[in-house]
């Protein structure tokens, strides 16, 4: 919940009041600008590791200080008076870039800390629940706020999310302690060398770079299908009422419900055997938008697309979340974790980013078709790097074999 609500705060809310202020739509467009510290968080994570808030712990003591921070920022949000105006626009401006530095920190801080609590078996069920709360959070205040706003005026959908955020800090204080670190990192630079050096002395580099493949394909036909499924939507003749409900209400809920039973498969199947079921699942049910671009069917048919798909795509989540888990040495946990995420990140960006072009060249049966073919590299990696005999990946921490 802490981790998805700034997020929408930052986004989805902040672009609802300067539209509704008379902003024009191309200083808004530029707020998209202010989401880069979520790509770039990798370069300052190694000083999280290095100087960790001792008490409540290592990972707790950051998450409390930036969830504090993370209420006053959003309340202050309240704050402010979205004009036309150079020097307002700044402002807000700088305050949704300060809004997104301290939430994409908390991000790591919370990577890391399910990374370093959960053991092997608890992953799956670790990340369905990473993953149910952040939905949580994007209908709460991508519905609610905006209901909110709409009841009482905007500054009050911003108070209301930063009283949202506030409730968390309770679990925080009362989460599960974390034991200490042996051998934590004793310098800025072991810090920012140590997670890339001890990853490779561990995987290899040739299994290191297949690692890094996997992690950047495994998510690759979701992040194509997703990249264009509401402008199929809209050419199919979809109304944006009937995208709006299906899409981000109905599928949201998809989403959510998938994720819980992914969850709850994990632990009977490993994490080996998920990625494989989860990834093979998630592959298939893209051929349901398949059908639809061949045969159609009307609002029926989109609502059982949007279901299955996103069904599939919750398991996904958790198996693909539980794999991250399982590649982080604590002692780097919240570096490596972010590096990780960086490179998966690739894939919805670099790797999506031709998928317009290839579904205006093709036609959208054959490009949903293509989404399938863009899952074999994964699998193909899989073969080598998580047989389905095998319990977890090659390469993966394992806590009893590790030198230090």
């Amino acid at each position: 919940m802490a981790s998805g609500t700034p997020y929408m705060v930052g986004s989805k809310l902040l672009q609802g009041w300067l539209t509704a202020s008379g902003i024009p739509l191309g200083m808004i467009g530029l707020l998209s600008l202010a989401e880069l510290p979520y790509t770039l968080k990798l370069f300052w994570a190694p000083l999280l590791d290095r100087w960790p808030i001792p008490w409540p712990d290592r990972r707790r003591g950051w998450l409390l200080v930036l969830q504090l921070a993370l209420v006053a920022v959003i309340g202050a949000m309240a704050l402010l008076r979205p004009q036309a105006d150079p020097v307002q626009l700044t402002v807000v401006g700088t305050v949704a870039i300060l809004l997104a530095v301290v939430s994409a920190s908390q991000d790591v801080m919370v990577d890391a800390y399910r990374t370093d609590l959960l053991p092997e078996a608890e992953r799956g069920g670790g990340a369905a629940a990473g993953a149910l709360g952040y939905r949580a959070a994007m209908l709460a205040v991508g519905a609610g706020g905006f209901m909110l706003a709409g009841w009482l005026g905007w500054p009050a959908a911003f108070l209301g999310s930063a009283l949202l955020l506030a409730a968390v800090v309770p679990f925080t204080l009362t989460a599960p302690a974390l034991q200490p670190l042996a051998h934590p990192p004793r310098s800025l630079r072991e810090a920012i060398v140590g997670p890339a050096k001890e990853f490779l002395h561990r995987t290899g580099g040739r299994r290191a770079l297949l690692i890094l493949v996997l992690v950047m394909l495994y998510r690759w036909p979701d992040s194509l299908l997703n990249g264009m499924a509401v402008p199929f939507m809209l050419k199919a003749g979809f109304s944006a009422a009937e995208i709006g409900a299906v899409n981000g209400g109905w599928g949201i809920a998809a989403t959510m419900a998938g994720t819980a039973f992914g969850g709850v498969l994990f632990k009977p199947l490993g994490l080996n055997r998920s990625l494989w079921v989860f990834g093979i699942i998630g592959t298939l049910t893209n051929l349901a938008y398949w059908a639809l671009a061949r045969f159609g069917g009307g609002l029926r048919a989109l609502v059982i697309t949007v279901s299955v798909e996103q069904f599939a795509s919750g398991m996904v989540t958790a198996a693909f979340l539980a794999l991250l888990m399982s590649l982080c040495n604590p002692r780097f946990s919240a570096t490596q974790y972010a590096l990780l995420s960086g490179v998966y990140a690739l894939s919805r960006s670099l790797l999506s980013a031709p998928a317009g072009f290839v579904a205006a060249a093709v036609g959208w049966t054959s490009f949903f078709a293509f989404t399938l073919a863009a899952a074999v590299p994964s699998f193909l990696l899989l073969a080598v790097l998580a047989p389905w005999r095998e319990e977890v990946p090659r390469g993966a921490f394992e806590a009893d074999r590790d030198p230090t």
